[in-house]
């Protein structure tokens, strides 16, 4: 990520790789805290930071 302080949806689906509809499903679940600037949807870094680092990890297995 750079040095934004906010994103839109559709930068956060390109950072992530997630789609619009798990995004915003995210949002509508409060994993994910999403801002309202006139009709537009953002996401403060900050929160995009907190939600990733909230992800669970991937469990490998030994060989």
């Amino acid at each position: 990520m750079n040095s934004k302080h906010a994103y839109t949806i559709a930068e956060v689906t390109r950072i992530t790789g997630s789609s619009r509809t798990t995004i915003y499903a995210e949002i509508a679940a409060q994993r994910l805290t999403a801002k309202k600037l006139g009709r537009r949807t953002l996401i403060l870094a900050d929160d995009l930071r907190t939600w990733l680092n909230s992800l669970p990890a991937i469990k490998t297995q030994a060989a």
